[in-house]
């Protein structure tokens, strides 16, 4: 009888290594893909300097539209990325989300204008908004229930340094001179990337939900309207008819998107969900999160390369010290959550993330020494936050949703970082341009400064910096601000949960 019994059992362990093997392959290609789409949203902040002084020649509020125009359809349209992942299939939404990119990539590595190139960061962010949440969905239907949450977690930090891989690996291709070449090299990546994701990721359940197009069209509207009115507002003026309408079309087409999400049957984004507290508290921290940590990554690069002198290769290396926490301690979040709770782990990450901010504000005619621990402070705060909040996200929706629930984390992110770079750009160019000597006034970038008035080299650097001081200033306030509203949410859904550990 026993030999019988364990020539029953015996198939057991290689089928079960057999799944964990295709379950490691799975989380390979996602990261592979998640660490494409998010590093180059910290890659073409290092090609700023050199964009500002192409023969494109883009105003202060162009080179705004070309960070965030990637940013801001990646946003808008991540949610409804992942609702055609539920209803048409995850693997192939994810597979055609990486072609797209690549081929929005190639339109931009060739632009020979501004409006091309903006229509390439259009494209590649549409590929992006496919790409982000059907990672999320493909990964929680192809992961062992056991197994999930550490995959998840593994995927949240490789999310996080998608910023490190965007730094080193853009910082090393725009060491050439030449920005276009960062494009040229990600557009075959990302082809190879959707032929292993359709040789190794397996089809997945399809949900019957229809796509709800009036819901996507009004999103995208509310959220453009409001990054015109960021984004326009020191050039046009805050109280010009422009600006102030942008704001109110936002305001209106907001409410009038709540309307219609409570009317339709079935929602891209269900207002209700937000009655959850864990999910509304998850959601708003990630877009705090990001608001902080890429609105420092759109003035970083430029404070180092011309208030220090580094190279775009020392560029993308000096912003390791904010990174390595991430790439270190990240593992051990998910345990430490569990410790001491998701408030407290919550409040240590913004705590962190803001007073980093303002410590970096105070630092930028310091030793660099100075300005690195800074850096690894706010590291610490994105460690802490990145893990944290991606399970919690996930776990408060079902299985079935996944990509809508994948979608509605890449949003918060993505509208995170366009607005960060948008506010922290505005207020950049403000202070700037109020505070450049005589000869370069009426001037809104530092290339053009520099080009009109090229014997006040030091005092428009110094105007440069002073605006991106401000900046830093403001993010930090935001973002401790913002974050003890989170708290406050966090901390009301924990008494409401009663104590099961978890806050």
């Amino acid at each position: 009888m026993t030999t019988a019994a364990s020539d029953l059992t015996a198939p057991a362990a290689p089928t079960e290594r057999g799944a964990r093997r295709r379950e490691l392959l799975v989380l390979a290609a996602v990261c592979v893909s998640t660490i494409l789409v998010m590093g180059l949203v910290a890659a073409i902040n290092l090609a700023v300097p050199m964009l500002t002084a192409s023969p494109l020649h883009p105003s202060a509020a162009q080179l705004l539209w070309i960070i965030d125009a990637y940013v801001l359809v990646f946003a808008c349209l991540v949610i409804p990325g992942g609702a055609v992942g539920d209803r048409f299939g995850r693997k192939g939404a994810l597979a055609a989300g990486l072609v797209v990119f690549a081929a929005g990539a190639a339109l931009t590595a060739m632009a020979p204008s501004i409006g091309i190139l903006l229509a390439g960061r259009v494209v590649t962010g549409l590929g992006a908004a496919l790409v982000l949440p059907n990672c999320v969905g493909v990964l929680v239907h192809a992961t062992a229930a056991p197994r999930r949450g550490g995959a998840l977690a593994v995927w949240g930090a490789i999310s996080g340094l998608g910023g490190l891989f965007g730094n080193l690996g853009g910082g090393a291709l725009l060491q050439s001179g030449h920005w276009q070449l960062l494009f040229w090299v990600i557009s075959p990546l990302a082809l190879a990337c959707a032929i292993w994701v359709l040789a190794g990721v397996s089809r997945s359940d399809r949900s019957p939900r229809s796509l709800d197009p009036a819901g996507t069209a009004l999103l995208v509207l509310a959220t453009v309207a409001l990054l015109i009115g960021i984004i326009e507002g020191p050039e046009e003026g805050w109280g010009s008819t422009l600006v102030a309408g942008a704001f109110a079309l936002s305001a209106v087409v907001w409410a009038v998107w709540i309307l219609v999400e409570l009317r339709v049957r079935h929602p891209l984004l269900d207002p209700r969900l937000f009655r959850i507290p864990l999910l509304t508290a998850a959601s708003l921290g990630m877009f705090v999160t990001f608001f902080g940590s890429f609105g420092l990554f759109y003035v970083n690069a430029s404070l180092l390369e011309y208030g220090r002198g580094f190279s775009v290769l020392g560029t993308g290396f000096a912003i390791l010290p904010m990174v390595l926490p991430l790439a270190i301690g990240a593992r051990f979040v998910p345990a430490l959550a569990r410790r001491i709770g998701l408030t407290l782990t919550l409040m240590f990450a913004f705590l962190f993330i803001g007073v980093g901010l303002f410590g970096l504000s105070s630092a930028t005619h310091a030793p660099y020494a100075v300005y690195a621990l800074w850096l690894v402070l706010v590291g610490c705060g994105f460690a802490l936050a990145m893990p944290t909040l991606t399970m919690e996200l996930t776990s408060a929706l079902p299985a079935h949703q996944a990509g809508v629930g994948g979608g509605l984390q890449s949003a918060t992110r993505e509208l995170g970082s366009a607005l960060g770079v948008a506010v922290v750009g505005t207020v950049l160019t403000a202070v700037f341009s109020a505070a450049l000597p005589p000869a370069a006034q009426g001037q809104h970038t530092l290339a053009a400064a520099l080009a009109v008035a090229p014997g006040s080299h030091a005092q428009i650097v110094d105007a440069f910096i002073t605006g991106a001081d401000a900046a830093l200033r403001v993010a930090g306030a935001a973002t401790l601000v913002a974050g003890a509203v989170v708290l406050l949410i966090a901390w009301r859904a924990g008494r409401a949960a009663g104590a099961d550990g978890r806050f």
